[in-house]
């Protein structure tokens, strides 16, 4: 069941791994990416948990044609709790990484307690958090990957091509390592080449001017389910300090931070990352 029926949309979804294990909504960043941002580096947990890879509204293979005043942090999370009741999953939990991050958040913050829990993989709770994003620009090093990776910024608002959003995402992703020159760079664009990205939905992103911006500082204190909340200790983007924030307001929340890492943690110590989120769901009640 691929294309899965939400509101006035259908969502593809693949899955991946155990058919009788927990559901896990794994919700891919951007916005403008696809489920192949994850490519295979996930797959191990699928020994025991059921992945469900999504390409949300609009993006990858998901339907096409939806109002773009729907194209909304507030929509994107309801669309979480809308697959989840169209496959009749009352018990499933959810992955975000990056913008997908935001998105669960939001989903937290609007429906608390609709997911049996949630994992905020590298995410921030306010806008105000990529306050420091300049400044982290203006000491990256080395020099050239400095301006690369402004101007493929700048590129967003008018990116009009798949071929013109794969390369300014590439052309960004030295900002995402810890260190800029890793090598598995190069591996990662390769593992997610079948990626399909959406142009349009990122244009509109880079314009917004609120409706895809986080703002869920006062929500997250209400918050009933288990959360882990993770990142890199050099994420240049979703900082140590915005998940400590998070997890300082969600009750009971868990708080773990990669060493060795920045915004690709899943990449950069893939092996540490499967343990600290396996860890975390096998801890969940089995009911």
């Amino acid at each position: 069941m691929p294309l899965v029926p939400v509101d006035d949309t259908h969502l593809f979804t693949e899955e991946r791994g155990a058919q009788d294990g927990l559901p896990i909504i794994v919700l891919h960043g951007g916005p403008g990416l696809d489920r192949h941002e994850f490519a295979d580096y996930l797959d191990p947990l699928g020994s025991t948990y059921r992945l469900v890879l999504v390409d949300q509204r609009e993006q990858g293979e998901s339907a096409r044609g939806t109002d773009p005043s729907t194209w909304t942090l507030s929509r994107l999370a309801q669309d979480v709790s809308d697959l989840a009741a169209a496959r009749g999953w009352t018990r499933y939990a959810v992955l975000g990484h990056s913008y997908g991050a935001f998105v669960a958040l939001q989903h937290l913050a609007d429906n608390p307690g609709a997911s049996v829990a949630t994992i905020v993989s590298s995410g921030i709770p306010s806008g105000r958090y990529l306050d420091s994003v300049e400044a982290e620009l203006a000491r990256f090093e080395p020099e050239h990957l400095r301006q690369q990776v402004t101007d493929s910024w700048a590129r967003e608002a008018t990116v009009q091509t798949h071929e013109e959003c794969v390369q300014l995402l590439n052309d960004q992703m030295p900002f995402h390592f810890k260190d800029p020159l890793d090598p598995r760079t190069v591996d990662y664009e390769r593992r997610t080449a079948q990626q399909i990205t959406s142009p349009a939905v990122l244009r509109h992103a880079a314009l917004a001017t609120g409706e895809l911006v986080i703002e869920v500082e006062d929500a997250l204190p209400r918050v009933t389910q288990p959360v882990l909340v993770c990142t890199g200790r050099f994420d240049r983007t979703c900082t140590v300090a915005a998940a400590e924030r998070i997890a300082e307001l969600v009750p009971g929340s868990r708080l773990h931070v990669f060493e060795d890492s920045g915004h690709m943690t899943f990449v950069e110590q893939t092996e540490d990352y499967l343990a600290v989120v396996r860890d975390f769901l096998d801890g969940l009640p089995s009911s």
